[in-house]
């Protein structure tokens, strides 16, 4: 092996030194470093994300294990982009004074888990995907029962962790009959050699059902509501948008890859899939109180939307699919901010709360009712145009009765997205939420996701599609 291999892993060895002078200074500076270890964090990583979002010749590393592709560099990019907005809007939050946690615990999970998903993204080898793959999740699981003093964070630890061992072990399992099957872990030798035996389609089916529990499809959906509302605000964030993220990239990449061959099988799953998943997050997140609870049911309905840019298996789905990712993270994001801002300083979490929240707080409204119009694919903002490119790349395989049930299930979201804006605007309410001052980075934080799904869906106006991107 060529030692100088490591050299191109040019996303990953940055990272891995931002994540590593965190922790030397997390442990050197002990608590003397609590004012400025949030701007150190925050701009390690704002400079590793400059350095690494212009994209480099495709080429293949350590005998096809490290797999790279332009577009790569820019979902790295998007994921990286997502983690600064949360690290920014968790800051008030990790300065609580009644708060035992230490900042440099959760920066250096957070970017643990980030640096598995870069290994996610550029995995040719089934064995670095799943290494990645628990790098990402077993961090994710001590972030979840971060607060630890809250009865609710550390039950939904509990639940995360056991769905993310069950999911493994059927995923492993289903990677076992893959090896088994094809005599390889080679993403590019088992894709030579891939038919639809029986045993390669149970393979298949094992592998899929594993990773449609990290995307939290129906009905590998069940542990997604309680965990998002268990969670602290900052790292529910976190899950429905960067791990989301990074595990609907992968699955399309492996899927036409690995699986290219019984393109037939995989799209008739997904199809059903993808149904099921856009219908059943919809009529939950109707009967939704807990804004948590519902954001989990949302993002369930989006990563149906998520998904649907991956069934027609071509570079112009993918193209579409990160765009999506784009637009989901700052949108959801500028949701979770508001949420989390509100959160933290009044402890309410139900939509009833929001009541009349405009005439205390016109500018968190002004924010989250554009973002909730963003999500629900309101024109002109960006929400708009990444469903219309989605659904255009699965018109392309000609998935017309499937666009259509999307459609439908559109304007039904419309109506619950609509419900809290309602809520904000025209309910009046006795004891509203009061004049909250936001912290100056949860304010940037939202300047950065207003700006986003605006401006995108302002550029995607004047330029009605999307230009090709490398493959």
């Amino acid at each position: 092996m060529d030692y100088t291999n490591f050299l191109l892993m040019r996303e990953e060895l940055s990272l891995i030194a931002v994540i590593l002078v965190l922790l030397l200074a997390d442990i050197i500076g002990g608590d003397k470093t609590k004012r400025w270890f949030q701007p150190l964090a925050f701009g390690l990583l704002t400079a590793h994300t400059v350095i690494n979002c212009l994209p480099r010749d495709a080429f293949d590393a350590f005998g096809g294990m490290y797999h790279y592709t332009p577009i790569m560099t820019y979902l790295k990019t998007i994921l990286s982009i997502g983690t600064l907005i949360i690290f920014l809007q968790v800051n008030a939050w990790l300065k609580e004074e009644n708060n035992p946690i230490k900042q440099g615990e959760f920066y250096f999970l957070t970017l643990t888990t980030l640096l598995g998903m870069y290994f996610m993204i550029s995995s040719g080898n089934f064995l670095l995907f799943f290494i990645g793959l628990e790098t990402a999740s077993l961090p994710i699981t001590t972030l979840v029962a971060f607060d630890k003093y809250r009865h609710k964070s550390a039950e939904a630890g509990v639940k995360y962790i056991l769905s993310a061992v069950f999911s493994s072990a059927i995923m492993i399992f289903g990677i076992s009959f893959v090896y088994g099957a094809n005599g390889s872990l080679y993403f590019d030798d088992i894709a030579a050699t891939m038919s639809a035996t029986p045993l390669q389609i149970m393979a298949f089916v094992f592998f899929a059902v594993g990773l449609f529990f990290k995307l939290s499809l129906v009905p590998f959906h069940l542990w997604t509501a309680d965990v998002y509302e268990g969670a602290p605000t900052g790292v529910t964030a976190y899950l429905s948008v960067i791990s989301k993220g990074s595990a609907a990239f992968v699955m399309l990449t492996i899927f036409t890859k690995v699986f290219g061959n019984i393109i037939t099988e995989w799209q008739i799953t997904l199809w059903i899939i993808i149904v099921i998943t856009i219908t059943i997050g919809n009529l939950f997140a109707l009967r939704q109180n807990n804004i948590k609870r519902f954001l989990a049911f949302s993002s369930i309905s989006q990563a149906g939307y998520i998904v649907l840019a991956a069934i027609s298996g071509s570079s112009v789905g993918m193209t579409a699919l990160v765009f999506y990712i784009l637009v989901y993270l700052v949108s959801n994001l500028a949701i979770f901010g508001v949420v989390s801002i509100i959160e933290n300083r009044t402890g309410k979490l139900n939509i009833s709360d929001y009541n009349g929240l405009y005439s205390t707080n016109p500018r968190l409204s002004f924010v989250m009712m554009l973002a909730l119009f963003s999500l629900a694919g309101i024109p002109p903002f960006a929400g708009f145009f990444s469903k219309y490119f989605v659904f255009m790349s699965a018109v392309d395989k000609k998935f017309y009765v499937l666009v259509f049930i999307a459609l439908v299930n559109t304007v039904i979201s419309l109506y619950y997205y609509l419900k809290i804006v309602k809520a904000m605007y025209l309910e009046e309410s006795a004891n509203p939420i009061p004049a909250l001052k936001s912290d100056l980075p949860a304010k940037i934080s939202l300047a950065i996701c207003f700006t986003g799904f605006c401006l995108i869906g302002i550029i995607s106006v004047i330029y009605d599609k999307i230009g090709a991107v490398a493959y």
